[in-house]
């Protein structure tokens, strides 16, 4: 399904998206009509989910002109304009119809993903759709959805992470709106997550969750020090960079207790002496996180793991690629395009090693 905007970013009316959701819609329906009452309770969420967030869309432009709109979010969705245009005319992202709309969703998250690991592995539960392919995780636009979803998996013997999401992408079949969960983030931040979601209509490959979110990763690092810089945001670029050189460290703690953990799965152990020293490293990463704001209530797990694994196992081999085109984003696109194209075993850790 083609976009529904121009390249210059008009709208046609909400109406002809609806349509074109409902026939997507009842597309993927019939696809999964074999697959159980389940897999069809879920794909009827994520349809009327979609919907309803679609339908709360209106272009940027009316809202900015709108007199009832407060100042504040009117200057937010003026900069994420301008970020969005920097993104088409600067960094090779795709020039559609997406962000260049908004949505009040009334709530702090678009969406809940939940992840599941078994009790001895950090390797993900896959969830497999023929739209999608596999991925790692459930997306879910009610948050009790996937605390029942989350239930199950737990009672079935699964580590469990539930976490909310700010803004998702449908890789550019429809045009996705900026969303209230993410436009008053930071200037930066709210930059990278447009440049993120941008990066999934570049490339996506069925079934590769780690390539494509690996990827998406890379490339916001790379689009936000461009815009900081061409805007002459010295102040913010300096944050920028220390909160990259955090995050770096943090991964990488996260990447050794992986690491651990998998060498200990790997061992002929009892199960409960695998569970006592599974528990021993988890208990050293709570106190780590407990240092971390953002993490000091979150309860680690295999799932844990494997959530961010998705995102980041690949993105020092992208970085790498980035670094041998000179910084050249298209020429650094058309690589991993190609890659994109190979096997598993071509694109995987054996060509791109991560950490």
């Amino acid at each position: 399904m083609s976009p529904r905007s121009s390249p210059k970013g008009g709208f046609l009316p909400i109406a002809a998206s609806l349509r074109a959701l409902l026939r997507f819609a009842a597309a993927s329906s019939a696809a999964v009509l074999l697959s159980g009452c389940e897999t069809l309770g879920y794909y009827a969420q994520a349809i009327n989910g979609h919907l309803i967030l679609m339908a709360l869309a209106q272009p940027v432009e009316s809202v900015i002109a709108d007199p009832a709109t407060p100042k504040v979010l009117r200057e937010r969705l003026a900069l994420a304009r301008s970020i969005r245009d920097y993104a088409a005319r600067e960094l090779n992202l795709p020039d559609g119809g997406s962000y260049r709309s908004y949505a009040d969703i009334g709530r702090p998250y678009a969406v809940w993903n939940v992840v599941a690991a078994p009790e001895f592995s950090t390797k993900p539960v896959e969830s497999c759709f023929p739209v999608a392919g596999c991925v790692p995780y459930r997306g879910f636009f009610s948050r009790d959805d996937a605390e029942r979803h989350a239930e199950r998996l737990r009672a079935a013997g699964n580590d469990v992470n539930l976490r909310g999401v700010p803004a998702y992408s449908t890789l550019g079949r429809f045009d996705d709106p900026l969303l209230s969960s993410f436009i008053r983030y930071s200037d930066a931040e709210l930059a990278r997550v447009i440049f993120h979601e941008l990066a999934h209509q570049v490339v996506y490959v069925k079934g590769d969750s780690t390539f494509n979110e690996s990827f998406a990763v890379a490339v916001e690092p790379a689009g936000v020090q461009r815009w900081l810089a061409a805007t002459g945001r010295g102040a913010g670029l300096k944050v920028f960079f220390e909160l990259q050189e955090r995050r770096d460290k943090f991964y990488e703690e996260l990447d050794r207790v992986r690491a651990r953990l998998e060498a200990l799965y790997g061992m002929p152990l009892a199960p409960e002496a695998m569970r006592e020293r599974k528990r021993a490293e988890f208990a050293g990463l709570k106190k780590y996180l407990e240092s971390n704001p953002r993490f000091r209530d979150a309860e680690p797990n295999n799932a844990f793991l494997a959530s961010f694994a998705t995102y980041t196992q690949l993105v020092p081999a992208f970085e790498r690629l980035l670094q041998e085109e000179g910084g050249d984003l298209e020429k650094f696109y058309s690589r991993v395009k190609a890659l994109s194209t190979s096997g598993p075993s071509s694109r995987g850790p054996l060509s791109m090693p991560g950490r």
